[in-house]
């Protein structure tokens, strides 16, 4: 049959294309596209959504270049299996935390904690951030204009809590919940070898120009919590920290002392306090149970990384049962 004009067969090719693109565009769609794989599943997002303390942001699914700006979030990301490509140092020159060891190497620095270098951080094309409230609440927009950035509240006593923040970002939650959970077992049978007979434990930090009992709302309160080693009266208070006077060094006492300097042990209280005579009168001191601890896991880390090291010290140098 012939058509009476090419009209006609022009509308028969054209709808004959239109044809043939719609079921092109049908097989592309049913073997994948952007939401489903090759057998059928769905593949994932190119971004999540995450909730946190500043509010809610895109980050995406698998971040790469992601930047750290205080010690815990440091900790996290390495625990987590994220190398990141740039952190903050705690004091100009000191380095990164030093038990993290050559899980840092190749890491940039970018400034310290009290001042990040914002072009240092731009220039690493990041493509999260990472930090808190309590550090960076004031340059919080001017990191979001660099890259999606997501804030914890505050540090220290909620380590768990920012883990889990820290995680959601990265898209490992699943880890981070097997890291507590291990935690949370050896810590709890630490402290079950005792019974009914644990030894209280004081722990104490020596700064410039100033000393510090460490109570209960502290990063290292919440790990004898933990382990259920209880602290001595003084000790045994829901607040951070204690400023002893040189005269109020009893307080520092306990069954074992631990304690730790911030910088250079001569430029702190450590021995103003420790080469005095209400030092030797302490009990712990008498029986030979006080111990220097590492500053970085003990203090600094804030994280999952070093918590598993603070219990690896407390049992190797806690009394035997």
């Amino acid at each position: 049959m012939r058509m009476g004009n090419g009209n006609g067969m022009r509308w028969v090719r054209a709808a004959a294309a239109a044809l043939a693109a719609a079921a092109l565009a049908a097989a592309v769609a049913g073997c994948g596209g952007d939401e489903a794989g090759a057998d059928g599943g769905q593949t994932a997002p190119a971004t999540r959504t995450v909730t946190h303390h500043m509010g809610v942001t895109e980050v995406p699914a698998d971040p790469r270049r992601v930047v750290v700006l205080d010690t815990g979030e440091l900790d996290s990301a390495i625990a987590l299996g994220v190398a990141p490509v740039g952190a903050v140092e705690s004091l100009p020159g000191e380095g990164l935390l030093d038990y993290l060891d050559d899980r840092v190497e190749g890491v940039e620095i970018v400034g310290t904690i009290e001042e990040p270098n914002l072009e240092a951080i731009a220039a690493l094309r990041p493509d999260l951030i990472l930090s808190s409230a309590l550090r960076h609440e004031a340059i919080y927009d001017r990191l979001s204009a660099i890259a999606p950035t997501v804030f914890t509240e505050t540090v220290g006593v909620v380590w768990k809590d920012n883990l889990m923040v820290h995680a959601q970002a990265l898209g490992r939650e699943e880890r981070a919940r097997e890291l507590l959970a291990a935690y949370e077992e050896r810590a709890a049978a630490l402290g079950a070898r005792y019974g009914d007979d644990r030894p209280t434990v004081s722990v104490v930090r020596f700064l410039p120009g100033e000393t510090r009992i460490y109570l209960k709302d502290t990063f290292i309160g919440t790990i004898l919590q933990d382990a259920g080693l209880p602290r001595p009266p003084a000790q045994d208070v829901h607040e951070f920290a204690l400023y002893p006077s040189g005269e109020q060094v009893g307080l520092m006492d306990g069954d074992v002392i631990f304690h730790s300097h911030y910088g250079p042990a001569e430029d702190t209280t450590e021995a103003a306090i420790t080469g005095g005579r209400l030092w030797q009168r302490l009990r712990a001191v008498r029986a030979g149970r006080v111990h220097e601890v590492p500053e970085g896991h003990w203090m600094l880390g804030i994280g999952i990384g070093a918590a598993q090291l603070v219990l690896d010290d407390l049992e190797r140098l806690l009394p035997a049962p």
